[in-house]
């Protein structure tokens, strides 16, 4: 038996609604004491709560079509997003060394974040194409998917890359990666393409140890390699370090239970997005942090299990690009605070103030909210 008397609107996934509810409680918070020690001077909690009502409509919008139209809109959606990214190279405007903005008056929107969206979306509707169309898999039809996947990852990282905007270029990556990993696709030409990503930068670091010189001229500029001279040694490079050695102070003097709510003194530059979660750790201390980190587990622990009870491939496909952009957004961000990750600009998912990635998030979080929602239960599964 099936229960199909309720609509997806009463079928709304509320327990993963109210983590969102308390994202936008803990933003709001950190935000708050961010900005009594920022650069700017500017409301940028009211700005967040702005941006969080808009992403419930696009939410709302989500919700209103069944997940399964977004297969048909896949390449338009693809195509909107190419075109935005071609735009940039025009109209864009620059801001701290990468040219990834759009600027109408006092809004600033960054088309990569919605471009995100829209490839979780595409390789998706690839993966469920080929899976229907290819019952019976040979080596040749998993290698025909991966080359499908890597033309439709190509083109907008290429774009992406020439803004240029290494961190968004990674987040493609992870959505392909957690893409790939439930594309049915042999584990022998996964692994393969992971030990050639393991080989492909050990060049690179050999090419850099031996012709530094080349390396400077032709693959990284000197603004990125100082990223990773910083990462490595920030107290040996004190320009570069500057922002990882505060964050890593800031955190370290949260210790325990952390200084107090607004008690916050050590200055971090872009303390509102980037450095948020130095922010908690030093007001909030571990006690903080791990209250955070655990949300986030929650939340991607609700919409794993959304992947595994969607009654069709594409629900569960879409739910795990969500998965691996979000997961790795809160890996690198967190780990750049704490000295794992090198800085690359990616905000904390929900909690990070930034227009344009509360809205990219929200979308992909109705998306999932979708899933569940028309996802039927049996009584005998």
């Amino acid at each position: 038996m099936e229960d199909n008397h309720k609509s997806p609107w009463q079928q709304i996934d509320y327990n993963l609604l109210f983590l969102l509810f308390l994202m936008l409680c803990t933003s709001c918070v950190a935000i708050y004491s961010a900005q009594l020690i920022g650069q700017y001077g500017e409301n940028f909690v009211l700005k967040q709560i702005v941006w969080y009502v808009i992403g419930g409509i696009a939410i709302i919008g989500v919700m209103i079509l069944d997940y399964d139209q977004f297969r048909k809109l896949s390449w338009y959606l693809y195509g909107v997003g190419i075109l935005l990214l071609l735009g940039i190279m025009v109209f864009g405007s620059e801001v701290n060394g990468a040219k990834s903005w759009y600027k109408f008056g006092g809004i600033a929107f960054q088309p990569s974040e919605i471009v995100k969206v829209s490839l979780v979306i595409t390789i998706s509707n690839i993966i469920a194409g080929h899976n229907e169309k290819y019952i019976i898999r040979t080596m040749r039809e998993d290698m025909l998917l991966l080359g499908k996947i890597g033309l439709a990852v190509g083109l907008p990282m290429f774009l992406v890359l020439l803004q240029p905007d290494l961190g968004t270029s990674l987040v493609f990556i992870a959505i392909t990666g957690s893409l790939l990993l439930v594309s049915g696709i042999r584990w022998r030409i996964i692994l393969t393409l992971v030990t050639m990503f393991v080989l492909f930068v050990s060049v690179l670091v050999w090419i850099y140890f031996t012709f530094p010189q080349f390396f400077m001229d032709y693959i990284l500029d000197q603004y990125q390699l100082e990223r990773f001279y910083a990462w490595l040694d920030p107290y040996g490079h004190p320009d570069a370090g500057y922002h990882t050695r505060n964050a890593l102070l800031a955190i370290g003097s949260g210790m325990l239970f952390g200084k107090g709510f607004k008690e916050g003194a050590i200055y971090l530059p872009e303390a509102q997005t980037d450095f948020i979660f130095s922010v908690i750790g030093e007001e909030f201390g571990f006690l903080g942090t791990s209250i955070v980190i655990s949300l986030f587990f929650l939340m991607i622990y609700r919409m794993i299990n959304t992947a595994l009870e969607s009654n069709e491939p594409f629900g569960s496909y879409l739910c795990s690009g969500v998965i691996g952009m979000l997961t790795f957004q809160v890996f690198q961000n967190i780990g750049m605070n704490i000295q794992v990750m090198p800085i690359t600009g990616i905000p904390l998912p929900f909690i990070s103030y930034g227009g344009s990635s509360i809205l990219a998030c929200m979308i992909a979080f109705g998306l999932v909210l979708n899933v569940r929602s028309r996802t039927r239960k049996y009584m005998f599964e």
